[in-house]
């Protein structure tokens, strides 16, 4: 009997174990894009990562076969150069399929750190026959479903639930998926917003937002096929870009965008993505070609039959929302050709898109130059060509109105020593409605600039990276009353003496014009915005503590300066005898206005991540834990709460909350099946 209860526990403490290796692997999504998109959170608030981490994710679980990965696999990894993918296709083919995962040592400028990134994600196994496209009962048998719920609740109470809104506080979303390898992938997203009511009213269908999709790929020629929801990403992101936008970071790699062609969108993301039917055909070994149509309705105002305002957030929570709700609808239609021989791809790419009413909005004198009408088009060509340790890439766009140009040139001096050099010219009247690129602002149009950046991986496990952006705007933007210049620095030292433990500390420099205040934009001067950041990680078995400390300077001519800062320390824990893993989070802020606000990385839910941005003085705590059973059954609980010792109201209009402090409450179920 004892030896029955010692078997027994064995067998459950290795279930544990593996249920435990599974989890952190799973995690890793996160934490290897932690640095990028908490930057580019920062730039950028308002923007959705569900579906890249969730693909990452994903990814993890099906990793890809290094025998049989296509370059536009490979590039779905941004920590992968363009260099490394040519090295890594070229040993392939010289030397035939990998025998063990460790021949990537044996790859021309293959570091160590890049190959340790990449090996969860990736095996190698042999492969005597070509895949075929399996049969639909194959297709059933081999598939993986996955049901994911969401519940956040607050504990406090705004002032818009008094009168105005028109729904519960308690935000829900629910998804369901389903996938057989890469051939096909299934699935529904519904999504209800705190505020918004469930089941009655305008949503008398349950949720406010449905999201559906069916994505078929690797049938014959037919490379991908997306009906429903999905997503569009070309050449350099200047015509057609509704995926991530990778910017200026401490990174070549992950400041190098790649498109990702046609893919489902399967977030709760309400506004960045196309509804229709979109394929991409292997028309010949050389040359790709992709169609797409999309048909939506749209919120915003409508008065006399002109479209005056376009409204992206996607909430229905008061009246007036309510009356915003699909009072339009926009048709777009186009494609692409993508031909790639060797390291050289050309490609070409148009749409077409149109309003079913004439868009007329109220435009102020910075805006008097944006996008207006209600039948447009765009058109542009790629390219892409790497020769030895040159990598160069570039698109030119043209619109109804405008046009842009962006060019990047990488060169690698060795696998140690890289530089990238980048040149965007967006014209002040560029219209490109789906377009988002590399730039000081988030979409391609009125400026000109130059990007230089350096990195090194030096002895004694020291990383460096430098960069310096020199850009212009040739007409007024939000704020700056005139054609104005500003200059962008950033650097990060970053060291790594032990696998376990790792620094860095990173500094960025910001000048801009901007109006002064009470002037009328009579008066105009330059800004100085000063950031730094140390970060310390400690990871010691089950362990891992993270400290940070930033510190903000902003000021102007002729005023004070604003200053602010933050200390935050997390301890997570991943017990290596019970499927549960605990974070705790705990930080400190103090700024002096918006202006020098700070950001702080908080682990958030499965497939999301959350930077929030603090302004004024106080505290902010979190705990956050996860609960596996086996691989069918996923728990997590965040509650989290901030208090501030400045105010005694958080917020205005209808977010008001009386009293200093807010918490909430946040659950996830996640069932596989």
């Amino acid at each position: 009997m004892r030896l029955l209860m010692l078997f027994g526990m064995l067998v459950w403490t290795i279930s544990m174990a593996s249920d435990l290796k599974a989890q952190e692997k799973e995690g890793q999504s996160l934490l290897l894009l932690q640095e990028d998109l908490e930057q580019l959170t920062m730039e950028d608030e308002e923007q959705n990562w569900e579906d890249e981490l969730e693909e990452l994710s994903q990814r993890l679980e099906n990793p890809i076969n290094l025998n049989t990965a296509t370059r536009s696999q490979l590039e779905q990894f941004p920590f992968l150069s363009d260099l490394q993918i040519e090295n890594l296709l070229a040993y392939l083919y010289i030397h035939g399929q990998m025998k063990s995962i460790y021949e990537l040592l044996l790859v021309e400028e293959m570091d160590r750190r890049t190959i340790d990134l990449l090996l969860p994600f990736v095996h190698v196994s042999e492969v005597e026959s070509p895949d075929r496209f399996p049969s639909l009962n194959d297709l059933w048998k081999r598939g993986r479903h996955e049901a994911l719920a969401r519940f956040d609740v607050p504990f406090y109470t705004r002032k818009g639930y008094e009168k105005n809104y028109l729904g519960p506080p308690v935000y829900h979303s629910l998804r369901y998926s389903f996938r057989s390898g890469e051939y096909v992938q299934a699935g529904v997203t519904a999504e209800k917003d705190a505020g918004e009511p469930f089941g009655a009213l305008h949503n008398r269908k349950g949720y406010d937002f449905y999201s559906y999709y069916l994505q078929v790929s690797g049938l014959g020629r037919l490379k991908t096929l997306v009906l429903g929801n999905y997503r569009l990403s070309f050449g350099m992101g200047l015509t057609l870009n509704a995926g991530l936008r990778l910017g200026k970071q401490y990174s070549i790699a992950s400041s190098a965008y790649r498109s990702t062609g046609i893919r489902k969108h399967s977030s709760t993301d309400e506004h960045n993505y196309f509804r229709g039917i979109a394929a991409t055909v292997q028309a010949m070994p050389d040359l790709e070609i992709s169609a797409f149509y999309s048909h939506r309705a749209l919120d915003g105002t409508v008065t006399g039959g002109t479209i005056t305002s376009i409204d992206d957030a996607g909430l229905h929570r008061t009246e007036n929302e309510v009356r915003k709700i699909h009072t339009f609808a926009q048709q777009m239609t186009g494609g692409n050709i993508t031909w790639r021989r060797n390291s050289l791809k050309i490609g070409a790419t148009g749409i077409y898109y149109f309003f079913d009413r004439p868009y007329e909005p109220n435009l102020r004198k910075y805006a008097m130059y944006n996008l207006r009408g209600n039948h447009f088009y765009n058109v542009s060509l790629d390219y892409s060509y790497s020769m030895a340790r040159f990598s160069l890439n570039g698109e030119a766009a043209k619109g109804k109105k405008g046009y842009a140009f962006l060019n990047r040139l990488t060169y690698a001096l060795t696998s140690d020593y890289r530089l990238m050099l980048i040149h965007r010219f967006y014209s002040y009247n560029y219209w490109a409605w789906y377009a988002r690129s590399f730039g000081e602002s988030s979409k391609p149009q009125n400026e000109n600039g130059w990007y230089l950046a350096a990195e090194a991986d030096l002895p004694h496990h020291w990383r460096l990276f430098a960069s310096m952006d020199f850009f212009s705007f040739p007409w007024w933007k939000y704020r700056i009353s005139k054609p104005s210049q500003g200059m962008d620095g950033m650097f990060q030292a970053t060291y790594t003496p032990l696998e376990e433990l790792s620094m860095y500390v990173n500094y960025r420099y910001k000048r801009k014009e901007r109006d002064v205040t009470g002037t009328n934009g009579e008066v105009i001067l330059p800004t100085h915005h000063h950031k730094t950041r140390f970060r310390l990680t400690y990871a010691p078995g089950c362990f891992r503590f993270q400290t940070t400390a930033d510190y903000n300077h902003f000021h102007s001519q002729g005023k004070e300066p604003a200053m602010g800062w933050l200390i935050s320390q997390s301890v997570s824990c991943a017990l290596p005898f019970f499927p549960l893993s605990l974070c705790a989070q705990g930080s400190c802020f103090h700024t002096d206005d918006y202006d020098s606000r700070v950001y702080a990385y908080e682990k958030g839910l499965l497939y999301t991540f959350y930077v929030p941005s603090f302004s004024g003085h106080g505290f902010r705590y979190s705990v956050h834990l996860r609960y596996d059973m086996k691989d069918w059954l996923m728990l997590i609980a965040k509650i989290g709460q901030t208090i501030y010792t400045d105010r005694d109201e958080i917020s205005s209009g209808n977010d008001l909350i009386k009293g200093n402090k807010k918490t909430d409450l946040q659950l996830q179920v996640r069932l596989k099946f």
